[in-house]
C-alpha cells in the first residue's frame, strides 16, 4: 500500500493527469481516468422509459453532466478504463432489469465505425453486468445518429439495420430466454427496439434493455 500511495504521488505530482470528466488533476491516477468526486457526483435517478417491444427499460440517469463527460471519454478518447465502474453502477441500478435473464446482447456497431474506434463501448459496459455476454446481432448496415431525426427517419434509419449474427462460436440458441439489450446511450429507443424485434424473431421469449444514460429531450417532431 505505501509503494502504491509513492507510486500515485509521483505520477500526479510528474505527470498531472486530468480526470476525463471534470479536468482536475487526479489524486489517484492508478485508480482510473475518473476522479472519486466525479463518480461521487453521478446519483442514479428513476429513468425507466417505455418501449413497445421491450418488457423493461432502464437508464442510469439522463446524458448530462458528468455521466455525458464520463461517456464521452469511454466512447471517443477510449479511456476503457471506465466501462468496469460504470457497469457496476448500471448492475445495483438496474438489477430489476438483470433479474432472471438469461445472457445481456450489446448493441453491435458497424464493422467500419468499430475499426475506427477499436472497441465497442457497449459490449464493454456488458462484461461487467454479471450475465454471459454474447454477440447475437449484427449491424449489416451504417446509420445516422439518431438525435437530430424526426420520429419516421428515426425508424426508417434503423429498419433493417441489424440481422441474427451467425456462424460463430460463441453463439447459441436464444428460444426462449431472457435477454438483456445493453447500450451506452438511448436516444429515442429506436435501436434498442430494431435490435428487439429481431432477437424475438430469432426465438427469445422477453427483451429487455439496460443503458448508461438516456437523452431526455431528444426531438419527438
Amino acid at each position: 500500500m505505501i509503494a502504491r500511495d509513492f507510486v500515485e504521488a509521483v505520477l500526479s505530482a510528474l505527470l498531472s493527469p486530468p480526470c476525463a470528466a471534470c479536468g482536475c488533476v487526479l489524486d489517484r491516477p492508478l485508480d482510473g481516468a475518473v476522479c472519486a468526486a466525479c463518480w461521487s457526483s453521478i446519483v442514479p435517478a428513476g429513468s425507466s422509459f417505455s418501449l413497445d417491444r421491450i418488457a423493461r427499460a432502464r437508464a442510469l440517469g439522463p446524458y448530462e453532466g458528468t455521466l455525458r463527460s464520463v461517456l464521452h471519454a469511454l466512447k471517443y478518447d477510449r479511456r476503457r478504463s471506465i466501462a468496469p465502474p460504470l457497469s457496476r453502477m448500471m448492475a445495483a441500478h438496474g438489477a430489476d432489469v438483470l433479474r432472471d435473464a438469461d445472457l445481456v446482447v450489446p448493441v453491435p456497431l458497424h464493422r467500419r465505425k468499430q475499426r475506427e474506434r477499436g472497441f465497442n463501448q457497449a459490449e464493454d459496459l456488458a462484461r461487467g453486468l454479471g450475465l454471459p455476454v454474447v454477440r447475437a446481432l449484427k449491424r449489416v448496415r451504417a446509420t445516422a445518429p439518431q438525435i437530430d431525426l424526426s420520429r419516421e427517419e428515426r425508424a426508417a434509419n434503423v429498419r433493417d439495420a441489424f440481422v441474427p449474427r451467425s456462424g460463430r462460436t460463441e453463439d447459441r440458441p436464444l428460444q426462449g430466454l431472457v435477454i438483456v439489450l445493453v447500450d451506452d446511450v438511448a436516444t429515442t429507443g429506436a435501436t434498442l427496439e430494431a435490435c428487439a424485434r429481431v432477437l424475438k424473431r430469432a426465438g427469445a421469449s422477453d427483451v429487455r434493455a439496460l443503458t448508461a444514460a438516456r437523452v431526455v429531450n431528444a426531438q419527438r417532431r
